[in-house]
């Protein structure tokens, strides 16, 4: 059994896994060699797929101090991925102490790590659930005890939703979600694209890549990432490349934002 009660049995590691993949890019250790094949195979095609990873996370910690200074204090994140330090409630926890953090995946290997790196320091939970289920997730217990749906949450669905697949409803499921979360509430995404990196290309092989993981990429365009925040009104500058969002200086006088294959973006719920 996992830390967390999983059957280990449940963790494949015959196929990459996303999270894991994610995990190499960000050069974490918590992988498996068939997930370091995959990984270096991506970076092979798509050369900013590392730089991607990086800005992605830096984003998330913009956009979890900003929603916390506004206030918030409670942060659903579904699609955490292998932990890396600082996590969500670490970065949350800059800002407010009393911030509670739901974390939320489907690899059981992230299980395994959450007791020790997620949750130990109360306030925090964790629940094996996949995103494709969003009113098992809302239902769930642990999401349930931790968090109070009468009071603004901050939705984070970070590198998540490009591996939903046009067929599975991707704007249903953030709908399914969003229709959880009170007015005031925030929802922090974002979305894999090729809009800044001209024709698709390369990516259509990096795709192929993932075809053989446990859930397959779908890069989108802006006219399908924005409505995804249907119900938000975006924050300034809007839905944009994800390292130009709120930038640092440091991020904003480098030339490898450039090269980020994300777009990002916060909305408020009205």
């Amino acid at each position: 059994m996992t830390e967390q009660g999983f059957p280990v049995e449940q963790i494949d590691t015959s196929r990459p896994h996303p999270a894991r993949m994610y995990d190499y890019y960000l050069g974490g250790r918590d992988n498996y060699e068939v997930d370091r094949r995959a990984a270096e195979e991506v970076i092979r095609m798509v050369p900013e797929a590392l730089v991607s990873a990086q800005a992605n996370r830096a984003f998330l910690h913009r956009a979890v101090r900003h929603v916390v200074g506004k206030g918030v204090r409670q942060i659903i994140d579904i699609g955490t991925g292998i932990p890396t330090s600082p996590n969500t409630h670490e970065v949350a926890r800059e800002v407010a102490a009393d911030v509670r953090v739901a974390y939320v995946d489907n690899d059981p290997i992230v299980a395994t790590h959450a007791g020790a790196k997620l949750i130990n320091q109360g306030g925090a939970s964790f629940v094996l659930g996949d995103i494709r289920e969003p009113e098992a997730i809302l239902r769930h217990p642990r999401i349930q005890g931790l968090i109070d749906f009468t009071e603004p949450v901050a939705l984070l669905l970070v590198a998540v939703m490009h591996f939903i697949t046009d067929e599975e409803d991707p704007a249903g499921i953030v709908a399914t979600l969003s229709e959880a979360l009170p007015k005031g509430s925030y929802l922090v995404l974002t979305h894999g694209t090729a809009d800044f990196h001209g024709e698709i290309g390369e990516d259509e092989d990096a795709r192929e890549v993932y075809k053989n993981a446990t859930a397959h990429l779908t890069v989108r365009p802006y006219d399908e990432v924005r409505p995804l925040f249907k119900g938000y009104e975006l924050l300034e500058p809007g839905l944009v490349q994800a390292s130009r969002w709120r930038p640092d200086d440091a991020v904003r006088e480098s030339e490898e934002h450039r090269k980020v294959s994300f777009y990002g973006g916060v909305g408020r719920k009205v």
